[in-house]
């Protein structure tokens, strides 16, 4: 989009506005200072955008219904099937809902998101599917992954599988669930506090916050780039050690 430099009169309004007492050959200066930053920003709008691939065909699925949604757990159904081979084949994985899955709606537990679609796949998402696995469709998460509890997304509490009456733990609640029900076999799940390991805790599962920087975050919704991590869940640590194996690679928009 081209941005217009500002003429001294603009300047001159701005100035005031702000209670500024600019001569002529401010204004001058200002201007040419300008010129410099938006040459800046002329020459990142000439680049070509990049984008993650999209290699595996899938449908947008549905929105299940309270009967096949026992816990609440889950946000949307969508399988999306990989490769007839590999480390992950026979394996169904559900995705926390901060996760772009091209297609696919995402919520991350607001309703300020509600009805958006992403148009790529993460690259942790590709990894998955390249291994074999295959994607069950989206797990409920707290409102924007700040809660600690199962109690905060707009879809509604996710109930714990062991006993209803007590919280699932969070934020990625949903995918704790889904696991300990064994509605699934492995999850991926959000870690900045403690959104990965007390969800696995509170439902008797597993999980594991890696090394920063270890598992891509490219098409992940952040918090802060600092505090993110994404991982693995699952109902036996061997399966978390082979999902971690999986994710664990080169981050960026580059193809897996």
């Amino acid at each position: 989009m081209k941005v217009k430099k500002p003429t001294s009169e603009q300047l001159k309004i701005i100035a005031n506005q702000y209670h500024l007492n600019l001569e002529e050959s401010d204004i001058v200066a200002y201007q040419d200072l300008i010129e410099g930053t938006l040459g800046s920003y002329e020459r990142l709008n000439e680049l070509s955008e990049p984008s993650l691939p999209v290699k595996y065909p899938r449908k947008p699925g549905y929105r299940p219904s309270d009967e096949e949604n026992k816990y609440n757990a889950w946000y949307w159904k969508s399988e999306v099937t990989g490769e007839k081979e590999g480390p992950l084949a026979g394996k169904r994985v559900v995705l926390k809902d901060n996760v772009s899955l091209a297609g696919v709606p995402m919520m991350n537990g607001s309703a300020l998101l509600e009805g958006y679609v992403p148009n790529e796949d993460a690259t942790i998402v590709t990894g998955i599917l390249e291994s074999g696995g295959t994607i069950a469709g989206k797990a409920v998460c707290e409102d924007f992954c700040l809660s600690g509890g199962s109690h905060t997304s707009a879809t509604g509490p996710v109930l714990n599988p062991h006993d209803e009456n007590r919280s699932t733990g969070g934020s990625s609640s949903g995918s704790a669930a889904l696991v300990a029900s064994g509605e699934v076999d492995m999850a991926i799940g959000g870690d900045q506090g403690g959104s990965i390991r007390m969800p696995s805790s509170w439902c008797g599962i597993y999980g594991l916050k890696p090394t920063h920087g270890l598992v891509p975050y490219t098409g992940i919704i952040p918090i802060e780039q600092t505090l993110d991590h994404t991982g693995p869940m699952a109902s036996s640590v061997e399966d978390v050690a082979l999902l971690l194996d999986v994710l664990a690679g080169e981050d960026g928009l580059d193809p897996r």
